[in-house]
């Protein structure tokens, strides 16, 4: 410093300028960044839980930085509590109940996409073909080569509609229903992860029967053959006939299996929309 006092003299004028530039104070560098961080927690907790985004083929990073931005975005319209709850040990149960909802809205979205992966268990296991299995790619478990084929058909059907803008859009506006830093009904939580339980199992039955029950007229028709001709066991003509049949079942059926989805889609919308967007819709 005293080596150069000419030129650090000279950049004081300057320091002064950029000290006196517009912008965020540094006292309240901290709220700020809470506000962004409880802002993201609801969207932050959905994208952890939702089936596509919340796979192992979407790197955590990339979340992260998606859910703050998201939250970014939304900051400007929220209502926060005051200044004085939020430094204090009320922002733990907010941090809580804004994870819950998230993870409410996440878990309710997959246990519904599990539908057609319990109906792709039910042809394998009735086709012969539950010893096809290979990892998940999105849960990182084993499942049926046909669930894999139903839950990425589903997802691809999901994105065409515009599934994830929908959802995206209620969790938005479900800030109207479950404000922050206001006390929320968990019971109607509750019911919807209940009632998206009831659209697993109707939804994976109105996928499995048809396919199903051609199926066993095929079985039925492969054992009246066997047994006039006895020598057409069941390894050597049974089972290859069971999986020509299921393959071309599978084949003519894509378009029913697609209506079969949307209408899936429609049942989850429908059932976020009970209860995210209860109080504005009633």
């Amino acid at each position: 410093m005293t080596k150069y006092p000419g030129k650090v003299s000279s950049l004081l004028p300057i320091v002064n300028e950029l000290g006196a530039l517009p912008g965020l104070e540094l006292q309240e560098l901290f709220t700020f960044l809470v506000l962004i961080l409880i802002a993201s927690l609801r969207v932050g907790a959905f994208l952890i839980s939702a089936p596509f985004f919340g796979g192992r083929m979407v790197p955590l990073q990339i979340r992260i930085v998606f859910s703050f931005c998201l939250g970014f975005w939304i900051l400007g319209t929220l209502q926060f509590p005051q200044q004085s709850v939020l430094v204090g040990p009320k922002l733990i149960l907010i941090v809580m109940q804004e994870i819950f909802i998230g993870l409410t809205v996440g878990l309710v979205l997959n246990i519904c996409f599990a539908a057609v992966s319990l109906a792709g268990e039910k042809i394998a296991a009735t086709s012969g073909l539950a010893f096809a299995s290979q990892v998940d790619p999105t849960g990182g478990g084993q499942s049926p080569v046909i669930s894999q084929i139903f839950m990425l058909f589903l997802i691809v059907v999901f994105f065409s509609v515009n599934g994830h803008l929908i959802i995206l859009g209620l969790i938005y506006k479900s800030f109207t229903l479950y404000p922050l830093g206001q006390l929320v009904n968990y019971g109607d939580l509750i019911a919807a992860g209940l009632s998206a339980s009831d659209i697993l199992f109707r939804s994976a039955a109105i996928i499995v029967l048809p396919i199903v029950i051609v199926l066993l007229f095929v079985n039925i028709a492969i054992g009246f053959i066997t047994k006039s001709a006895p020598q057409l066991n069941l390894f050597s003509f049974g089972f290859p006939m069971t999986l020509i049949g299921a393959f071309l079942i599978l084949f003519y059926s894509v378009d029913a299996i697609s209506f079969a989805f949307k209408d899936l889609i429609q049942l989850i919308i429908d059932l976020l929309m009970s209860f995210l967007l209860e109080k504005t819709d009633g």
